[in-house]
């Protein structure tokens, strides 16, 4: 007799759903997790602390605006932890929350490394050194990634840092350079910038968020450099190099040299499944480092299953969450038949950034006739209450006017997108926005005035 229905791997986002759902069924489930604590990577060194991190930033920005009433100036010893006084408890709550989800479920949790023996049996190296050998009918493997380990340069997490790394910097510092111009990177150059350190974002490619439409990307770039920051697109680094005293010296391609005080590395993060020996199980990597599933997140061996950052992009704790869901659910013969064909994507920049849907490139490669509708937040009413004018909502729809995709940046973009996200998913025209009533003043309006725009020019 098997040990286990399910054995999760894993006790992020994906893993506590597959969990929880796996339970519900009335399966017999158990998590394995190689920290102390239960919650994952993006609750202790990712998602929560850099939001956390950014909320700071924001409001000391906000309080800088309003210098006609008080005097405000930042410590010029700021201490980075300083800026992060709620984060114990945000995470406290979280861990409190998580625990008490798993333990209400009757889900016992494993401390220890996961290693396959074969496809249906897994040993574990337990924390406190002893060795465990569990079987089970189905394997979820969901443990997440870390940051890429770079072969031409050396991380010392005090002068050179990663996404792990930067937040353990005692002081802010005066300048900031960050390799890579995706999600993470955008994230963080941004709030740096807002606390007054000099920021640099350094990138191959011609601009940063390359998965983007192209005009918020635009627009980001434009906000970075109003407070203060630098994008360099087209540019390659040939050495990074430590001075042994107190800069970071990085030598480009084109011949030019940067000196700055610190440098964060933030190109790519790279799955966990190094330590899970998958060829006992008769799985392989693919040639991007992940695991290849099917649509009903199934590996090529029949009852393990793989979820959230381990299978590539969108690699978001929102999809990994209904990715887990759902891989039990198919595991069992209960295909929803749903699948992840429209994801909302939020990005937490200042300002934020939103969509879902085709953006507006991806639309004229699809449909031989468009339209585009547009709402600027200085239309808003609620935008200029707030003072966040500068951003945009953009709505995109065929020539039947059916909606195709919904991008924003500015204020409570990543929440807004939830609007545009049910009238997609529900087939909605764009006419969904004129025939219902958006309060005021709210930033929802602003579907409301990129509809109006958008039937102008229709008719």
């Amino acid at each position: 007799m098997l040990d286990y229905d399910y054995v999760i791997i894993g006790s992020g986002p994906g893993g506590q759903k597959a969990a929880i759902q796996a339970s519900k069924f009335g399966k017999k489930v158990v998590i394995i997790e190689k920290e102390l604590k239960v919650g994952g990577h993006c609750v202790y060194k990712g998602t929560i602390p850099s939001k956390t991190f950014r909320e700071a930033a924001i409001a000391i920005y906000r309080m800088k605006k309003y210098g006609n009433i008080f005097d405000f100036k930042l410590r010029e010893d700021l201490e980075i932890q300083s800026l992060l006084t709620r984060l114990d408890s945000v995470l406290k709550a979280h861990f409190n929350f998580i625990s008490e989800q798993l333990e209400s479920n009757e889900i016992p949790v494993i401390h220890g490394r996961a290693s396959f023996i074969d496809k249906n049996t897994i040993e574990v190296y337990k924390l406190d050194g002893s060795k465990e050998i569990i079987t089970t009918e189905y394997v979820i493997i969901s443990t997440g990634s870390s940051p890429r380990v770079p072969t031409d340069m050396y991380v010392d997490h005090e002068h050179i840092l990663d996404s792990d790394s930067i937040l353990n910097l005692i002081y802010l510092p005066q300048s900031l350079v960050i390799l890579g111009a995706g999600v993470i990177a955008c994230e963080y150059a941004s709030a740096f910038a807002l606390l007054g350190t000099k920021v640099t974002i350094l990138d191959r490619a011609e601009r940063p968020l390359t998965f983007m439409d192209k005009e918020l990307t635009d627009r980001y770039v434009k906000e970075f450099e109003s407070f203060g920051g630098t994008f360099k697109g087209n540019s390659k680094y040939k050495s990074v190099l430590f001075d042994g005293i107190s800069k970071v010296k990085i030598e480009l391609e084109s011949g030019e040299t940067i000196e700055t005080e610190k440098v964060l590395f933030a190109l790519g993060r790279v799955a966990n499944l190094s330590k899970l020996k998958l060829e006992n199980a008769g799985l392989e990597i693919n040639d991007r480092n992940n695991l290849t599933v099917n649509k009903e997140y199934q590996t090529s061996v029949n009852n393990i299953y793989a979820v959230g950052d381990v299978i590539g992009f969108p690699s978001l704790a929102s999809t990994s969450m209904e990715q887990g869901r759902l891989a039990v659910r198919n595991s069992l013969g209960m295909h929803s038949g749903h699948e992840f064909s429209n994801l909302p994507i939020g990005i937490y920049a200042v300002p934020e950034i939103a969509c879902i849907g085709l953006n507006e490139e991806e639309a004229k490669a699809k449909y031989e006739n468009i339209y585009v509708g547009r709402a600027d937040f200085n239309e808003i009413a609620r935008a200029q209450i707030s003072g966040m004018t500068h951003g945009l909502l953009k709505l995109i729809a065929d020539e039947e006017l059916n909606l195709l995709g919904v991008h924003i940046i500015g204020e409570n973009a990543s929440d807004l997108i939830h609007v545009g996200e049910l009238a997609i998913l529900t087939n909605c025209k764009i006419n969904i926005f004129l025939d219902n009533i958006m309060n005021f003043p709210t930033m929802a309006e602003a579907y409301r005035v990129a509809a109006l725009n958008l039937l102008n020019q229709v008719v």
